[in-house]
């Protein structure tokens, strides 16, 4: 990895790229320190150091923002709507078929269902950042008795929500442009980078309270999972695929033997996210509730993070979701279809359906690894912290995952563009030399 950022710096252009993406990532971190208009900042971080943060909903929200959250600053809301609109928009292509024709048409299909996405961004953000100025004191920071919005009148509330609103479509822009103009994919940069910025408070914050001795076993614990996050994440499936000969003209196309890569973990840390968000609900819905109310502390006891319903009914979910994304997500009568109109078979398997049938086979003994794994990884950081005392601020084995994941991307990205350049100076210099 070293090697990689070293020799992409020895290059003017894919210098040039990485140096755009670090100011863009400067950016949405001093964004993230920029109060929205009418937020009293001193109540803020009264409520804080108090209360704030004690919902695990809230706790991960404020992880993906980077703190933005807890702060109720412009990027209040992080890349969290945008994420929300790309999953809404992929899930709406298996209900509205005018979705599932946009996806196949390409480039053209693809910019359309990205511009439905960006709709559907501000949108969410429009109403999430409703939700928060309005409930601010009760969900965000746990019944804080001082005000973050000192001026509460209908306009100040207006201002406000365009404020964050705002905010999150900066952020889609910023990610864009990632994408277009610097490495890798913009949104999960972001995300990369809320997620990093949230690590060193989390250890400083365990140091203070439990010592050396459990900052190093937190530290062990969370490399031993990044060494299997990165085994797992790498692995697939190869199949062989042989395309047969076609004459056209007087050239011979096809006759090749290649693979078709089904990864061992296809869903992704989609699973866990939806895991995660459906299990907050309870407990965010019990906050308005009255706290001596027999269904509120049943809540609050069996769906805390420690309680046996939370972790028996996150496993469940989680492999439900497995199952569910990894069968959108990999269309086996689509790749099957798409074999034989180009002349490609599985070696003893005949084409159309029964390459389908076989390609469901192998997904679904796939599945069943993969999300045995992603429980795994979810569960192991909940029990640690939960048997340690430690308070998880949202950070677990979705955040390592995802820093993983992005790491190993953005890597990829940097050695293939590397790849690139070097074959152009090649051929450059064979080209000189005649």
């Amino acid at each position: 990895m070293i090697k990689a950022f070293a020799a992409a710096f020895r290059t003017p252009d894919l210098r040039n790229k990485l140096l755009f993406t670090m100011f863009i990532m400067v950016l949405y971190r001093l964004g993230s320190f920029i109060p929205s208009p009418f937020v009293s900042l001193s109540n803020v971080r009264q409520c804080v150091a108090t209360q704030g943060g004690s919902n695990d909903l809230v706790s991960m929200m404020n992880l993906f923002s980077g703190g933005a959250m807890l702060q109720l600053s412009i990027f209040a809301l992080g890349i969290m709507p945008y994420i929300t609109a790309s999953i809404i928009v992929q899930l709406l292509r298996v209900v509205i078929p005018r979705f599932q024709e946009l996806h196949k048409e390409g480039q053209t299909g693809q910019a359309k269902l990205t511009e439905y996405t960006r709709y559907l961004t501000i949108g969410l953000a429009l109403l999430q950042s409703s939700v928060v100025v309005s409930t601010a004191n009760y969900t965000i920071f746990g019944g804080c008795q001082l005000d973050v919005i000192p001026d509460a009148t209908w306009w100040t509330y207006t201002l406000t929500i365009l404020a964050m609103t705002a905010g999150t479509g900066l952020i889609m822009w910023m990610a864009e442009l990632i994408t277009e103009r610097g490495v890798g994919n913009g949104m999960s940069i972001l995300i990369f980078t809320g997620i990093c910025a949230g690590f060193p408070g989390l250890m400083g914050g365990i140091l203070q309270t439990h010592g050396w001795g459990t900052v190093i076993l937190v530290t062990a614990v969370f490399l031993l999972i990044t060494l299997v996050v990165t085994f797992v994440e790498q692995s697939q499936r190869r199949i062989p695929v042989q395309y047969a000969k076609r004459v056209i003209g007087r050239r011979t196309y096809g006759g090749s033997t290649t693979y078709l890569p089904i990864k061992v973990n296809m869903a992704n840390v989609i699973p866990v996210i939806f895991a995660s968000s459906i299990l907050m609900l309870p407990t965010m819905i019990a906050t308005f509730g009255n706290p001596e109310s027999g269904w509120v502390q049943w809540i609050q006891r069996n769906f805390s993070q420690s309680g046996w319903a939370y972790i028996l009914t996150y496993a469940l979910l989680t492999f439900f979701f497995t199952f569910f994304y990894t069968s959108i997500a990999f269309d086996t009568e689509e790749v099957a279809d798409n074999m034989k109109r180009y002349g490609g078979f599985i070696p003893g398997v005949r084409a159309g359906r029964p390459t389908a049938e076989y390609l469901h086979f192998v997904s679904n003994r796939l599945t069943w690894v993969g999300a045995t794994y992603l429980t795994i990884v979810a569960l192991i950081p909940i029990l640690l912290f939960s048997a340690l005392g430690i308070q998880r601020s949202g950070f677990g084995g979705t955040s390592i995952m995802i820093l993983v994941g992005v790491g190993l991307q953005t890597v990829k990205d940097i050695n293939a563009q590397l790849q690139q350049r070097h074959y152009e100076g090649f051929l450059s210099g064979n080209n000189a030399r005649k």
